[in-house]
């Protein structure tokens, strides 16, 4: 049975919370992307929920969790002071931190800042802020493919998204092939529509200020600060080990942002799903469930502390 509560952040910001499992059990953070929420997880949470307890937040902006208006409120430092809040507020350290798009996002840079609060990290579509970086300044192909972050970033692209029964995020989630696309068709049921409609009818603004405040978009003709940004190593090395779920048929982060990956990864598997795409938690959550589960069964990250 899924559970739903709220928390207040020491910081002063509130987060609408799913849950599962066992309160005493080991911990496991699920952490959604755009234009998602927590409800996408629950087939998974109910999978882990007899071995772990299940947690998965919606991330600031979204549902019922905080949504400050103003666009640097959703900088990356503030949104994973988010998350290693709540991993503190249940304990202190995570058996997994498991994440997709934005989600994944965040967990890098939690894994990053905070590896003793987690003792492995799973991504699902997610780039590395490395590679992705390298990606867009360099390969025509991958900027071509986040164009729609120039969309998103525009004063009014809250209301656009809003229009005919949110027509154009209908348009991302069922992707190239629109309406007619069987791998959509097979998952976006009505009744998972109306978990869409329920949370977006809530609000897009928090969600489309995570476009506008990150510096990882591609270039444009009037902004090039793209081409003159660096990550120092120590800000982009991840030391916990980390498996990485790719459904290859993304077509908005393409496959090589995989390349060269261990560079900045050292403890790193990766299991490509040649018939998936970004949906591949809706497409195959049984398939995304069993690298979770691969990845809960090898050596995690030793405890530290600071």
């Amino acid at each position: 049975m899924i559970e739903t509560f709220v928390v207040d952040l020491p910081h002063g910001i509130r987060l609408s919370c799913r849950a599962a499992g066992a309160a005493d059990a080991p911990v496991l953070m699920f952490l959604h992307g755009f234009p998602e929420a927590a409800f996408i997880w629950d087939e998974l949470m109910a999978h882990f929920a007899p071995r772990y307890r299940c947690i998965a937040p919606n991330l600031r902006g979204y549902e019922r969790s905080s949504a400050p208006e103003v666009v640097q409120a959703y900088r990356a430092r503030l949104l994973m002071a988010d998350i290693a809040a709540l991993i503190d507020h249940c304990g202190g350290r995570v058996e997994a931190l498991v994440a997709h798009d934005w989600g994944g996002a965040l967990a890098w840079n939690v894994a990053v800042h905070h590896p003793q609060r987690l003792a492995r990290l799973v991504i699902v579509n997610s780039p590395h802020p490395a590679t992705f970086l390298r990606e867009l300044q360099h390969d025509p192909a991958q900027q071509a493919a986040s164009a729609y972050m120039t969309f998103l970033c525009r004063p009014d692209a809250e209301q656009l998204l809003a229009q005919n029964d949110f027509a154009r995020l209908w348009g991302f989630l069922r992707g190239p092939g629109g309406a007619s696309s069987s791998r959509a068709q097979a998952w976006l049921t009505e009744a998972v529509q109306e978990q869409y409609r329920e949370v977006w009818r809530q609000g897009l603004r928090g969600p489309v200020n995570y476009y506008r405040v990150t510096p990882l978009r591609p270039p444009t003709p009037g902004d090039t600060s793209l081409m003159q940004l660096q990550f120092p190593p120590e800000a982009v090395t991840v030391r916990v080990p980390t498996h990485v779920v790719w459904g290859e048929g993304d077509t908005a982060l393409l496959p090589g942002l995989l390349d060269g990956l261990d560079a900045f990864v050292p403890q790193l598997t990766v299991a490509r799903v040649a018939d998936a795409t970004h949906w591949v938690i809706h497409e195959q959550p049984a398939r995304v469930a069993q690298e979770i589960d691969a990845a809960l069964a090898a050596p995690g990250a030793p405890q530290t502390t600071t």
